[in-house]
């Protein structure tokens, strides 16, 4: 397995205007420097919905400049977490809604085509879930409308959802593009009360991007250790898919991140296998 871990952004920096999870506008940069100390190759990037346009990866310059902050820390974006589309669903039954969101993602993909970017996450979950035959439906006819030009910049559309394995794996199948894969969040998955090896002999072989989480069942994020999520199990399992993607932490926080980031860092460099 390759030993290319990282961050999800935001995660060693103070709260962004108090959220969980947010592109620290006006400050993002000071992350890098830091992650390089604490050993870490890179940064999952954030795209929010609110203040999309003044996000780096789509601000007119804005490749640059993260071009020019991974050269001098040393830490790359291999991946960006697209929380854009849990506002703005990409199978809404607003059509408007939907031709802005397919516009974004494809102007997502051709910038991330631009750096060393391999996956954009999509999450579709909690209020994008897919919760129905009409959501999956939609959501399978407008993400085709890009899956050429993934293709053609060689990067994935990983999705991450809420749905059980076989149902999971079925929509991968029916999207039938080789650069439509998924991303596997430990911790979402404990709390919905998956057992991972169902997971990985269902889909296994499609994972591309990693999050490191730890949840109670039908609860929140707790500190890795602490919840229902068997995360030594995990990496066993992937072990044996010899998987080589992307590994993010994404996981507990509290207002300023940084040491109980750290406390849990030690807890995964004692406790697992890589």
């Amino acid at each position: 397995m390759l030993k290319k871990i990282g961050i999800m952004q935001g995660r060693l920096l103070p709260k962004y205007k108090g959220r969980y999870q947010a592109h620290p506008l006006g400050y993002w940069e000071k992350e890098f420097p830091i992650a390089s100390e604490l050993g870490l190759d890179s940064i999952e990037f954030i795209l929010d919905f609110n203040d999309a346009e003044q996000n780096p990866l789509l601000a007119t310059g804005g490749i640059e400049s993260i071009k020019s902050v991974e050269q001098s820390s040393g830490v790359k974006v291999f991946s960006i977490c697209a929380d854009y589309f849990m506002e703005a669903p990409i199978h809404s039954d607003d059509t408007f809604t939907v031709d802005k969101s397919i516009s974004v993602l494809e102007r997502l993909i051709k910038n991330a085509s631009l750096m060393n970017v391999k996956d954009i996450v999509i999450p579709c979950i909690d209020q994008s879930s897919l919760k129905n035959t009409r959501n999956k439906n939609n959501f399978i006819n407008n993400i085709k409308q890009v899956t050429s030009i993934a293709e053609e910049t060689n990067i994935n559309i990983s999705l991450e959802t809420d749905l059980a394995p076989t149902p999971f794996a079925n929509l991968i199948d029916s999207i039938g593009s080789k650069n439509v894969t998924i991303n596997y969040d430990i911790g979402n998955s404990a709390a919905l009360g998956f057992n991972p090896l169902e997971e990985f002999n269902a889909y296994g072989d499609k994972i591309s991007d990693l999050h490191i989480k730890d949840r109670l069942l039908g609860k929140g994020p707790v500190p890795l250790g602490e919840g229902n999520a068997n995360i030594p199990k995990i990496f066993e399992l992937l072990l044996k898919i010899d998987y080589q993607g992307i590994i993010i932490f994404q996981a507990y926080r509290d207002d300023e991140g940084i040491e109980i980031f750290k406390k849990q860092l030690n807890w995964f460099f004692k406790n697992i296998k890589l």
